[in-house]
Formats: C-alpha cells, structure tokens, sequence
C-alpha cells in the first residue's frame, strides 16, 4: 500500500478516536454539578462583563457541539445543553467561546488574520474539489487544473493551522478566568481543563489530516507522467 495511504488511513483513525474520547470527556463532566450554580450561559455574560464587553450577546443555538463565536454580529453561540445546564463541561465550553470574544475585543492578531482569510477560504471550498477532481481526471493533458486546486487546498490547510493558536489561546484565555475569578471549584477547574484540552486536539488532528491530504495531492501531481 502506498506508504501516503497509510498516513491518510492513520490520520482518519486518530480522528474518530480522538472525537469519541472527546465525547466521553464531555458526557463525564457533565455530571459534575457547578457548586456556584450558573448555567452556561450565566457563566459566558459574567465572562463578558468581568472583560468590560458589553456589545456581544450570549444567544442559544440548536444542536450538540455546536458552540461558537460569530464576530461579524458579535455573538456568543451556545448549544442548548450549554446554554442551559450547570456542569463543568458547560462552564468549559462557555468560557471558551467567551474567550474568542475576548480576542476579538483585544484585536488577538492571530484571530484578525484567520478572519482575514475566511473569505479566501469559503471559496476554495466551493471550487476546490472539482478542480481537484478535474484535476486527476486531466493530469495528463492539462496539468495546470490539479495545480491550482492544490493551491486552493493550501489555504484550507493553511487555515486548520493558524486556527490552532486561536483555539488555544481562547482556551487558557477561559482556564485563567475561571480560576482567578474563582468560579469553579478544583475539581471542576480541572474537569473543565480536561475537557478542552480534547477539544484542542480535535483541531490538531484535523489540521494533520488536511496538511497529510495536500501532500498527497502534491505527490499526484509531481509523479505525472
């Protein structure tokens, strides 16, 4: 088997092992009750205020895992069970997404830039896989089509990697407060820790994943004949 294969094969695999312990984390420290009491979206406006930002709105979104930030109309978006529950892993979560407010609100370069090229991004996603595809199908007579879907590739692939300072920093960005600020307890600090921590890794994976993919289709096209 081509050893590229393998790779891909590995990475698929660390994917949906890391994505399932990721769940499992987050079923665990669901069950650990805030002894503050605050629900999720509680936890997110007291973030907020504690950082002086009074222009983003903490709002309910449908679905699991579906928590984000959306700077272009400034909102914290929490899944209902986050939104609504009491626990670690919502405190976590919140906070999190809390965070890249807060980056936002700071000018966090790494966040601006990532911005900077979703619109970049969001169209090489919609081209990019018939110019790949084409690409393959044509190599021979028109090599130039899988070369310019591989550069449309690279900037997904450049995307997943500037996106891991951010999620990292929005994490320890979420820790840090919640512990100087006292919110939780030790045992839910590190429920909470834990948590992300999984969560981070799922960005890892995923940018291996997309940098392993763009290698291989540079192998396709440097190995035409």
């Amino acid at each position: 088997m081509n050893p590229m294969w393998i790779l891909i094969i590995g990475i698929m695999i660390a994917s949906w092992l890391v994505g399932q312990r990721l769940q499992s984390k987050f079923d665990k420290y669901s069950k650990i009750q805030l002894r503050n009491g605050m629900s999720g979206a509680e936890i997110a406006q007291q973030m907020l205020d504690d950082h002086g930002i009074r222009d983003v709105r903490v709002i309910s979104t449908p679905g699991r895992l579906t928590d984000h930030y959306n700077p272009a109309d400034k909102t914290v978006n929490l899944s209902e069970a986050v939104y609504n529950q009491r626990n670690a892993a919502a405190a976590a979560v919140a906070a999190h997404e809390v965070g890249h407010a807060v980056q936002h609100a700071k000018a966090y370069a790494m966040l601006q830039f990532r911005s900077a090229i979703v619109p970049a991004v969001n169209v090489a996603s919609k081209v990019m896989p018939f110019l790949l595809i084409g690409g393959i199908l044509l190599l021979n007579s028109f090599p130039q089509l899988l070369l310019i879907g591989i550069l449309l590739f690279a900037t997904t692939t450049v995307f997943s990697f500037v996106t891991l300072p951010v999620e990292y920093d929005a994490s320890n960005r979420a820790l840090a407060w919640l512990e100087n600020k006292n919110m939780v307890t030790r045992e839910e600090h590190d429920g909470a820790k834990d948590a992300l921590k999984w969560a981070a890794r799922t960005y890892v994976v995923a940018a291996i994943s997309s940098l392993a993919t763009l290698l291989y289709y540079i192998s396709i096209y440097n190995n035409r004949r």
